[in-house]
């Protein structure tokens, strides 16, 4: 069992759990009682649409502006601890000082040492979209993301069929919320388009030997028409790295490692951006 098939089994465990103390019939309850606030608008792809069209960086150049998702993580399996010392609602704060166009947050507890309550938070804090990153493996976790604050939840394509996948988008829609539905290779890309995918993600990294390379984006870009927006996440490092992406017409990045390692996250942000290193 490779790890991210670990996560998916060891989070279907943790929704059981839950559901015994609160039900879904209750979740939902509760989820139709919160005021709604304009959020079943899909904030999530408005930002990214917005970044993609403005006036920005690239303007004098005749070029959109790529957008920047921004995460918040305090571990992964891969690496371990990446944030030892961890204030999430400063860090959030700053991203959209940064001019980030969401916040990404984990809140997957045992791999990554995510917490909702993060979520729930952050969304008290900021006013950009909140995209919840844990291992959507049950509607459950949709209807909670709802609850929590999120305008966006992730459906990983490697761990859903097509049916579940089309199912959950069809929740994610009711609700107001976006779905990020990530892919690794071709055969996940078609997945993700067949089941009405507006916003597919594709995940640099190979989650059995944890290498990344960058250009698995840019192979998988073309896979993938112009109206869908399309985020590159994972081994996102350098200026460099965004601005060839961007050049071949990715729509947004996700970044977290790279951020969460550094003091002042603003600058590390707008270097990013700059174009340069």
């Amino acid at each position: 069992m490779d790890i991210l098939q670990e996560i998916a089994e060891r989070t279907k465990e943790r929704i059981e759990a839950k559901k015994k103390n609160y039900p879904l019939e209750r979740l939902k309850e509760a989820v139709c009682s919160v005021a709604d606030n304009g959020a079943y608008g899909f904030p999530f792809e408005k930002s990214l649409r917005a970044k993609k069209t403005q006036e920005g960086a690239y303007a004098a150049a005749g070029a959109n502006e790529i957008a920047f998702i921004c995460e918040i993580k305090k571990a992964s399996p891969s690496k371990g601890v990446i944030a030892e010392d961890f204030p999430y609602l400063e860090i959030a704060k700053d991203y959209e000082e940064a001019g980030a166009a969401a916040v990404s947050v984990l809140t997957e507890p045992y791999y990554f040492m995510g917490d909702h309550r993060y979520l729930i938070e952050i969304a008290s804090t900021v006013k950009i979209p909140l995209l919840r990153k844990d291992f959507t493996v049950d509607s459950y976790m949709i209807y909670e993301a709802k609850k929590y604050g999120a305008s966006a939840v992730l459906l990983i394509c490697a761990i859903l069929d097509k049916q579940t996948l089309s199912e959950y988008i069809s929740i994610a829609d009711s609700l107001g919320l976006s779905s990020l539905v990530e892919a690794h290779n071709e055969n996940e890309v078609k997945m993700a388009l067949d089941c009405g995918a507006r916003v597919i993600g594709v995940n640099n990294r190979d989650l059995k030997t944890f290498e990344v390379d960058t250009g698995n984006s840019i192979r998988l870009r073309k896979l993938v028409p112009d109206d869908i927006i399309f985020v590159s996440e994972s081994g996102i490092r350098t200026a460099q790295d965004v601005e060839l992406l961007r050049q071949n017409g990715v729509d947004a990045v996700l970044v977290g490692e790279t951020l969460m390692r550094q003091i002042d996250r603003k600058a590390a942000i707008a270097r990013l951006r700059s174009g340069k290193q």
